[in-house]
Parts: structure tokens; sequence; C-alpha cells
């Protein structure tokens, strides 16, 4: 009995250390992006079109799994400094897709570049196996939990 509730008490400090985490991460990307142009919100649509290609917004949305209307807040942005464009969308009129410019393409690669060499930076004192099996657990984690929320509504 005493195991799982170590178990339990484990996985609510790696839950509850989730938020900690992402402010770190996102602190040191903002600091990465200083002279960019760049906000966070907006360097998380590039990343997206990067990786992607071109997307609508609620494709974006669903990628970044948050809420459609403050995607298309974030993409308001990106389309107004210009390292985004509207193309026409041949699935559907009313849903433009979005791409990365050439400018908003050098800029993200050269932001990339820069969180990688932090990573590397980083990971150089964690042993790789431990980091594997993180991701593993985390990747678990957030699976379970989707799956619970969903049945629980």
């Amino acid at each position: 009995m005493y195991i799982v509730i170590m178990k339990a008490d484990d996985l609510h400090h790696l839950i509850w250390m989730s938020r900690p985490l992402m402010q770190a991460a996102e602190a040191c990307v903002e600091a990465g992006l200083d002279g960019t142009g760049l906000t966070v919100r907006m360097r998380a649509v590039l990343e997206i079109l990067h990786r992607h290609g071109a997307q609508t917004v609620p494709d974006i949305a669903g990628r970044l799994e948050i809420n459609r209307q403050y995607v298309q807040v974030m993409c308001n942005e990106v389309l107004a400094s210009g390292f985004v464009e509207q193309r026409e969308n041949p699935r559907h009129k009313r849903s433009p897709l979005l791409a990365l410019t050439d400018r908003g393409r050098d800029l993200f690669q050269e932001t990339l570049s820069r969180d990688l060499m932090l990573l590397d930076e980083i990971g150089a004192a964690l042993p790789a196996e431990d980091v594997s099996k993180a991701l593993g657990v985390v990747l678990a984690v957030t699976s379970l939990l989707k799956k619970t929320a969903g049945e629980r509504q």
C-alpha cells in the first residue's frame, strides 16, 4: 500500500511541476527572442508552419491544442508582422491557409538554431536515456489524463 501512495504522490508532483517547467521554458524562449520582433505566441505559430507547412487557423489550434479563437489572435499578430502570409485554400474558401514568408522562414530558422544550441547545452547535463524515459512518461500521463477527461465529459 505504501508503494501505491508514493507512486500517486510522485505522479501528482510530476503533474504539478509541469507548470514551472513550462514557465521556465517560456522564459528561456522569450529571452532568446529579444530583438527579433517575435513574441512567444508568434514563435509558436511559426514553429507549426515550419514543421507542417501551410495550415489553417483551426489546423494550428489543433496542433497547439488550444482554443481556435485565441489562435486567431496569435495568427493575426504574425500576419501583421509580415512573417506569415495568407494563401487561398482550395479545400475551404472561408478558411485561408497561412504560410511562412521567406522573412518568417529565415527568422524562425535563426531562432530554432539558437534554441537547439541552448538545449544541447542543457542536455549535456542530463543522461540521454533519462530524457528519453521522462519523455515517454510525460506522453503516457498526458494521454491517460486526456482519455480520463474525455470519459468524464
